[in-house]
């Protein structure tokens, strides 16, 4: 499912708000279930839009024929967004590099914004091919075909993948089950990265400046996402939750969205987005102790390349969550020459 973000809040009366989303998808069965779910009260049901088939997990249906059903509802729905808006900064796209629509209506979606839009930045969520979790046979070839538009079309691209996010919830949450429960750990990372522009904090940061902070050459612009603390309720009334400790754990491959090893590679750039009861003596002196770490090595040309957000509004956790409640959270995007092993992997497997 795509979800274009142009606005996160529209003005309707004094006292209303609705979101400015737009969601697309070829098949009905999942946006019904935004329009007849718990949240459906939240969201404009005039932005979701849908086909009637969907691309069977292939990249051409999705591009050349099932897509462009839709097409043009879709590139009219963003403009009408973009209209409401007195100022566009961006585009927040998520969706999925392995299924059918995910790949092939991304690609076709994101061309034409790119031609019609050419002055905004384009950032994305994408959820990427696991190492070993695969829902589909042509999954490689769906991504192979997303990733040449994802190098030319996007400017930001977070990868996660779902077998990254199954073992945080197994070993972290004790979630037996957790296909159920990866949105709410993408909720959250979504959250920090767009908390900015929501709330007032004394380090703000825009989504433009992760273009500018975080990749180094237009090509090279997918960051490995990791997130803390992550914990079950049970163990988050005893853990340590300081800034320092946070820091450490967000580091730390076991807390990344993405299955590499950043210790084998090199840091090209790095950014850390605090929320909550934090302040910047305890920040400056957590990246001092991360500076000494041996398994956090800068490339030669960009030796501190730290870009820090601090927003002192305190991070939201549902009452149904499995996320334990913390005072402070840390959400860390880091470019890392680490993350070729990814592209490795997804190589071998086409």
């Amino acid at each position: 499912m795509k979800v274009l973000t142009i606005r996160f809040f529209l003005k309707v009366r004094v006292v209303s708000w609705y979101r400015g989303l737009s969601f697309a998808d070829l098949e009905p069965s999942v946006t019904d279930e935004i329009r007849t779910g718990p949240y459906r009260s939240l969201f404009n049901p005039s932005q979701i839009i849908n086909a009637k088939e969907d691309a069977s997990n292939c990249y051409a249906r999705g591009y050349y024929t099932m897509g462009r059903a839709i097409l043009e509802e879709s590139i009219e729905n963003v403009r009408k967004q973009v209209e409401a808006c007195d100022c566009v900064q961006s585009f927040f796209v998520f969706h999925s590099f392995g299924g059918g629509t995910g790949s092939g209506f991304s690609s076709l979606l994101l061309d034409h914004i790119a031609s019609e839009f050419t002055s905004k930045s384009r950032l994305a969520c994408a959820v990427y091919p696991s190492p070993k979790v695969s829902t589909a046979i042509v999954e490689p070839y769906n991504a192979v075909l997303l990733t040449h538009t994802s190098m030319e079309n996007m400017d930001v691209v977070f990868l996660m993948d779902n077998e990254a996010m199954y073992n945080l919830c197994r070993s972290r949450l004790s979630i037996e089950r957790p296909p159920t429960k990866l949105n709410r750990l993408v909720a959250q990372v979504a959250s920090s990265i767009t908390c900015s522009l929501r709330f007032s904090g004394s380090l703000n940061v825009d989504l433009s400046e992760f273009q500018t902070n975080l990749v180094p050459f237009p090509r090279i612009h997918f960051p490995v996402t990791a997130f803390g603390p992550i914990r079950n309720p049970e163990v988050a009334i005893h853990e340590n939750n300081s800034c320092a400790r946070i820091t450490e754990q967000a580091f730390s491959k076991d807390n990344q969205f993405v299955m590499c090893d950043p210790s084998k590679g090199r840091y090209m750039a790095c950014g850390l987005l605090y929320r909550g009861d934090v302040i910047p003596k305890d920040v400056n002196s957590a990246i001092t102790r991360v500076k000494l770490k041996k398994t956090v090595q800068f490339v030669s040309w960009c030796p501190t390349g730290f870009k820090v957000g601090i927003n002192h509004r305190l991070p939201v956790f549902p009452a149904d969550s499995d996320l334990g409640i913390s005072t402070r959270t840390l959400c860390v995007l880091s470019n890392n020459t680490a993350i070729g092993e990814t592209w490795e992997r997804l190589d071998r497997k086409f």
